[in-house]
């Protein structure tokens, strides 16, 4: 109760809006800027991916009526964080409106770069024909200069107006810029035009908008994934059954939950239930949840015959599914020192292009050139200013080492994860399907009379052969025949207690009795026997167990356990040897917890059991950053989140898919050895990458200075710049992929 009241003040302090006509990560600064000058507001992060804003201050400064107006001077509108479902909708319209600015940049784009060719080329027979094509280059050009790019110049404008110039800034100059001087050209005469400069700087930037619309829009499915369906839920009130949709069912109300059906509302029991929870708990068994237990929405009623009653206490929109989601946009809008020190370059570099192509244009003046040299010359630092090899530093490398990550059996959601992923100091794994596999297995068998154990083994597989309880798996794992059935009869009749175990009545007439050792001891009492000492194994105080009883008394007892996945130990000692810090969170008890850690080599004091999901985030916060978490779970999704990186296994859930960076896509877990060791490479690539484009235009900028470079030339040094950074980052992904290994993460 403390920590959900502590969690509901924070929020408080820090509210979430969304912020709506943003047009890029310029749009996004300006806004932070803005806030972040009023009065009485401590910290703002403006998270463009999902259009979020985080604002922390004094309570009445950070008010949406406070905030509003401040941002809507600047153009953009701010409003009460938008449902899901509406992000959605209005991700999908962006991508309508940038796919047809596109295909209009494209279609009239097309013609402005043939006829630029053609003069280019010298491929027109004469003068009078070249001023001909290039006229029509400059009219096929208007539709992308004036339509196309019309969200480049809105975007401009605001950041300007927000004393915060971004690239869209230097972006719209430079087509503005081009198109001036091209039609200034033209009206002297001359054939040699940059339209085509114009028409490409549009359509290459609209298309990696309109990735970067779709991408966000895939960031969205984590959330969909959170999301209970909407169902018809059954209410009863004053002895009467009413079909209600589940939004529609009041806080208080008492509902009725179906034999295998999902809890749709948090709510405490008013009737006993075996119940599994490992959706939010990471529990690896179910658990019999006894009457005024509270029980939360997303965990799996196992009742046989009698619906579950429970009364409601937080309705649709205040469940803890609905909580554990709002956090995780709360975690995405907090920046990471990274994306903080990539803004903060951006912040400067655009102004500094700005000044100094503003300064050539007098400077060229005054050391005696023409006004049309000073102008093509002021227009040719804007182009090269342009950061295209900076912007592909990093995102071509990524995608090089995206590629030999998919080699290795890993797909990345986020390429940009992998400068994150080579940082990473503390690495956390969940437990139950992570490093276990998450289905529970035979570790031991004790029995009566071991002569009897193909005998038993035969008419075990026969009596939890229809039984859906998780440990029922395990059973019929060990028990399985591996030839004809041995004529052991078959059960007649099988009566299950929830939560309790099962009394057998086979066809010869014999009776068991297979459950809890509390239950069963319960059972032979009623017969005038006891369970015997050696019925339970101390050694085996973790695992699961099943007791065996017949009318003879004690018959056997099954230990079972979420054995570990078989390559764990090779990976803990790999990354231990490596350096890393290592951790395993889990909601599990301290036995199960404090077994796997000894199998795979982890010390217990580096092993969390009985943790919630905002435990698990609390935790995993607290470590040294950045992170990289590793789980299946819907449990795990708020982890996933907080930490600086999150991977899934193979087997893992949706939401936990759609909420992490990383998948590996074969068994086990030793992909998270193979991706830090791609990580690594990958960053030294773009470090390089890096270091050249800076060279360049620290070099390119000095000579288009001091010396008349047509803006051809500019783009043809731009595109050259360019193409080396992309075979540096094409090394990468021609790099033939490592065997197995610890060098992997050298």
């Amino acid at each position: 109760m403390h920590k959900e009241v502590a969690e509901h003040e924070r929020g408080s302090e820090a509210p979430l809006y969304t912020l709506h006509g943003m047009w890029c990560t310029s749009c996004a600064l300006a806004v932070e800027g803005v806030l972040k000058r009023l009065s009485g507001v401590i910290e703002v992060s403006v998270h463009y991916p999902t259009a979020t804003v985080w604002v922390k201050g004094d309570p009445d400064a950070i008010q949406l009526v406070a905030l509003a107006p401040h941002v809507a001077s600047i153009g953009y509108q701010l409003t009460e964080l938008e449902a899901v479902s509406d992000a959605h909708a209005r991700l999908e319209q962006e991508s309508r409106y940038l796919t047809l600015r596109l295909v209009v940049g494209a279609v009239f784009g097309m013609w402005t770069m043939l006829a630029s060719l053609l003069i280019y080329a010298g491929a027109l027979p004469s003068h009078q024909v070249e001023s001909v094509v290039a006229w029509a280059s400059g009219a096929f050009s208007l539709p992308v200069v004036l339509y196309s790019g019309l969200p480049f110049y809105r975007a401009g404008w605001r950041t300007l107006h927000a004393k915060r110039p971004g690239m869209d800034v230097l972006v719209s100059l430079g087509v503005i810029g081009a198109v001036v001087v091209s039609v200034g050209l033209l009206w002297r005469g001359s054939a040699e035009v940059y339209f085509d400069t114009a028409v490409m700087l549009i359509v290459l930037l609209l298309v990696g908008r309109l990735v970067e619309t779709l991408c966000r829009q895939r960031g969205l499915r984590a959330f969909d994934s959170l999301a209970l369906p909407s169902v018809d839920v059954v209410v009863c009130q004053h002895s009467q059954r009413e079909t209600l949709p589940v939004e529609k069912i009041p806080l208080g109300a008492q509902i009725e939950v179906a034999s295998g059906e999902t809890i749709p509302l948090d709510g405490t029991l008013e009737t006993p239930g075996w119940i599994d929870s490992a959706m939010l708990s990471g529990e690896s068994v179910p658990r019999f949840y006894a009457s005024g237990q509270k029980v939360y929405a997303g965990c799996r009623y196992l009742g046989v015959e009698t619906p579950l009653m429970l009364r409601v206490t937080a309705p649709a929109g205040q469940r803890r599914l609905d909580k554990l989601c709002e956090q995780m946009r709360r975690f995405q809008a907090q920046k990471g020192e990274l994306q903080t020190m990539a803004e903060r370059f951006a912040a400067w570099l655009s102004p500094a292009a700005l000044v100094l192509g503003g300064l050539t244009l007098p400077v060229a003046i005054l050391f005696g050139v023409g006004w049309e040299d000073a102008i093509v010359r002021a227009l040719s630092v804007l182009v090269v200013a342009c950061p295209c090899a900076v912007g592909l530093a990093v995102p071509l490398a990524s995608l090089a080492g995206s590629g030999q990550a998919m080699q290795q059996g890993i797909a990345l959601r986020d390429p940009a994860a992998l400068e994150t992923l080579a940082k990473v100091h503390v690495i956390v794994f969940d437990k139950t399907g992570t490093l276990t596999r998450g289905q529970h297995r035979m570790l031991h068998v004790a029995l009566r009379n071991s002569k009897d154990k193909a005998v038993f083994r035969q008419m075990l597989y026969s009596a939890v052969g229809h039984s859906e309880h998780p440990l029922a798996y395990g059973l019929l794992h060990w028990a399985k025949p591996s030839g004809e059935h041995g004529g052991q009869p078959d059960p007649a009749e099988i009566v299950e207690i929830p939560g309790e175990g099962q009394r057998i009545t086979f066809s010869n007439g014999e009776q068991w009795w297979l459950g809890s050792a509390v239950w069963v001891e319960h059972q032979l009492q009623q017969q005038g026997q006891v369970l015997p000492i050696n019925a339970q194994d101390p050694a085996y105080g973790f695992a699961s167990q099943v007791v065996v009883a017949d009318g003879q008394g004690w018959l056997a007892t099954l230990y079972l356990a979420d054995q570990p996945v078989t390559d764990a130990q090779v990976t803990i000692r790999q990354l231990q040897m490596s350096g890393y810090g290592l951790a395993m969170i889990s909601g599990d008890r301290q036995g199960p917890v404090n077994w796997v850690s000894q199998q795979v080599g982890l010390p217990k004091e580096a092993c969390y059991s009985q943790r919630s999901p905002e435990a698990k985030a609390k935790l995993l916060a607290a470590l040294p950053s950045p992170t990289l978490y590793v789980g299946d779970g819907v449990n795990d999704t708020l982890s996933l989140a907080a930490a600086g990186v999150g991977v899934v296994p193979m087997q893992a859930s949706e939401a936990a898919r759609e909420g992490a960076a990383a998948q590996l896509l074969t068994p086990g877990v030793s992909g998270v050895v193979r991706l830090l060791g791609i990580a690594k490479r990958t960053r030294r690539v773009m470090v390089q990458n890096l270091i050249f484009s800076a060279l360049y235009n620290t070099l390119a900028l000095g000579l288009v200075v001091v010396m008349a470079i047509p803006p051809l030339v500019a783009v043809l040094a731009m595109a050259a710049s360019s193409l080396s950074v992309t075979l540096n980052a094409a090394r990468l992904a021609w790099s033939e992929p490592e065997g197995n290994g610890s060098d992997k993460l050298n």
